[in-house]
């Protein structure tokens, strides 16, 4: 498997509910569990990649630094220069993970220690998003001519807004979110289909609706799929409302997988959020989502 990974992901912002420690956290639980995986270091997105989704007003504040009080607010980060190249280096993740799989030209799965920035939009950021990452590779893939029509399975607990946002009036992008409704973001732009449970959604009605959801993403027949595999729709979450245990999130895992094994696609999975009060709990979370992974990836060959 390809697995995506640099330790500049650990980036320093202080003390903060966003454990940038998960990812090197994750990739050494991976190394020890002994899977043989193509490590790949990425490269930071260039300027010009991130041109492809966002305005190059913004683009030009992010580099000079002049971002306002209200700006870095809404990004909910210390504003450093480090955290600005972090993400941009996790953005060329993303990139690389999606460009590595599609040159195989087989489906297969590439692995991402990291992405999932779905806040961001093209004019700003938002919610610990600087970049929308997922966005940056497919226009990028798009633009190369490697695919016509990529779906995005965002299942972090929050809204992926953001994503909606940038491709709303793109019919070759479906974008599915399912998320806690009364939750982070206040502004929830509409998707090609957005479900919206209550608080409190357990294992049960959440598999029910994924699966129900999952259909729909299937009838829409993608190239290439990006999954968003947020930890943060488990139980004791800091910043989520669903009550999902740790095996309702591997059957969750599982009914992705088996969707793009019926599509026969390529698919990137990047982890999105993961807040948990004990950070082994989103460790936990997440391995099991590489585990599942690797587990579909052997069953195409």
């Amino acid at each position: 498997m390809i697995v995506v990974y640099s330790t500049r992901y650990h980036i320093d912002i202080g003390t903060h509910v966003f454990p940038t420690r998960k990812y090197h956290m994750l990739h050494d639980r991976i190394r020890a569990s002994g899977v043989s995986a193509e490590f790949v270091q990425p490269s930071p997105a260039s300027w010009e990649h991130l041109a492809l989704v966002h305005s190059r007003a913004y683009l030009e504040k992010l580099q000079t630094g002049v971002l306002d009080a209200s700006e870095i607010a809404q990004l909910e980060l210390p504003w450093s220069f480090e955290m600005i190249e972090g993400f941009r280096l996790m953005t060329g993740g993303t990139i690389a993970a999606s460009q590595r799989l599609l040159a195989s030209g087989h489906p297969g799965v590439a692995f991402h220690i990291g992405g999932g920035f779905h806040h961001a939009f093209a004019s700003h950021g938002e919610g610990f998003c600087v970049f929308n990452d997922v966005a940056v590779a497919i226009r990028l893939s798009m633009a190369q001519q490697r695919v016509r029509r990529a779906t995005v399975i965002d299942l972090d607990v929050h809204h992926g807004n953001g994503t909606a946002f940038i491709f709303e009036n793109e019919p070759g992008v479906f974008t599915f979110s399912m998320h806690q409704q009364n939750n982070y973001p206040a502004f929830k732009p509409k998707g090609s289909l957005d479900i919206g449970l209550p608080d409190g959604a357990g294992d049960a009605e959440y598999l029910e609706q994924l699966g129900q959801g999952l259909e729909k993403v299937v009838a829409f027949a993608p190239d290439i799929a990006f999954y968003l595999a947020g930890a943060d729709p488990y139980k004791d979450d800091q910043l989520g409302g669903l009550a999902l245990t740790k095996a309702g999130l591997r059957e969750r895992d599982r009914l992705v997988l088996r969707a793009c094994t019926m599509l026969s696609i390529p698919l990137v999975v990047v982890l999105a959020g993961g807040y948990a009060h004990a950070v082994e709990d989103t460790i936990d979370i997440h391995h099991a989502t590489f585990e599942e992974s690797n587990v579909h990836l052997a069953s195409l060959r």
